[in-house]
């Protein structure tokens, strides 16, 4: 028998220090850089988004993949990434740590339709009230100590 397996991450990670330093006239192609990471990574990825302060990912890695190694790399790599094309001026490095909460596939339209509304949504919820809410959804334990 082959073995088979659907794993949803919706990860979410930040700037270092909530610095608002993803200006939205240049987040199109540092997506553009992640999507060509996840690729490279033979995963897929379904949505991307975000804020000048924090960015939204769905995708499913490929199972040699562990997340915690894909996520230092892509965070290593995105952060040399944009101190090297100079558009990010203001960017100095990704936030320590991230969320990866998994979906059945099922909820896969929702979760990116959540992730295409992010400029819309973040009208009547901070990043951090969001991300909270994410948390308390999964039933995650998380520190008061990162929500300045």
């Amino acid at each position: 028998m082959s073995s088979y397996r659907q794993i949803l991450y919706h990860i979410v990670f930040r700037t270092k220090d909530n610095r608002k330093t993803i200006k939205q006239e240049h987040s199109r192609e540092l997506y553009a850089y992640i999507m060509g990471y996840i690729k490279n990574k033979k995963g897929v990825l379904y949505r991307i988004n975000g804020m000048e302060d924090h960015i939204h990912i769905l995708c499913d890695l490929h199972p040699t993949e562990a997340l915690a190694d894909f996520m230092r790399d892509m965070k290593s790599n995105s952060s040399v990434w944009m101190k090297e094309t100079g558009k990010f001026k203001l960017f100095n490095g990704w936030a320590e740590g991230y969320a990866a909460l998994t979906y059945a596939w099922k909820d896969k339209d929702t979760i990116v339709n959540y992730i295409i509304n992010q400029q819309e949504h973040h009208k009547n919820e901070t990043f951090e009230e969001e991300l909270k809410r994410l948390l308390e959804e999964f039933g995650i334990v998380y520190d008061e100590k990162y929500f300045p």
